[in-house]
């Protein structure tokens, strides 16, 4: 995946809340539907654009698709763009900790 597919993937709100419902654990299509007053074919190219960069996964589970999250690729994103910025793994944990002290 390149980083612009991921961000391109981050770039509606639908596709994030959808990530941020998936931190919960896998939920059906039809699951993830319901939190959103759009048309199923609307939050299927949403899925599928999610799916395309990496985001998330599918699995057919007894005629319904689960999806999960796939957190490496946005660890993997995130870590590309920060690269760019010239910002380290050790640095943005520094930062981390001082936030929580």
């Amino acid at each position: 995946m390149t980083m612009n597919t991921v961000f391109d993937a981050l770039s509606h709100p639908i596709r994030r809340e959808v990530l941020e419902l998936l931190k919960r654990g896998g939920m059906t299509a039809g699951e993830l539907a319901e939190n959103f007053p759009v048309s199923k074919p609307t939050m299927s190219g949403h899925f599928a654009k999610l799916k395309s960069a990496g985001l998330i996964r599918g699995e057919n589970r007894a005629g319904h698709i689960v999806y999960t999250l796939n957190m490496s690729t946005l660890e993997e994103a995130v870590m590309g763009f920060m690269g760019r910025m010239g910002v380290t793994a050790a640095d943005a944990a520094s930062a981390v900790e001082g936030e929580a002290a």
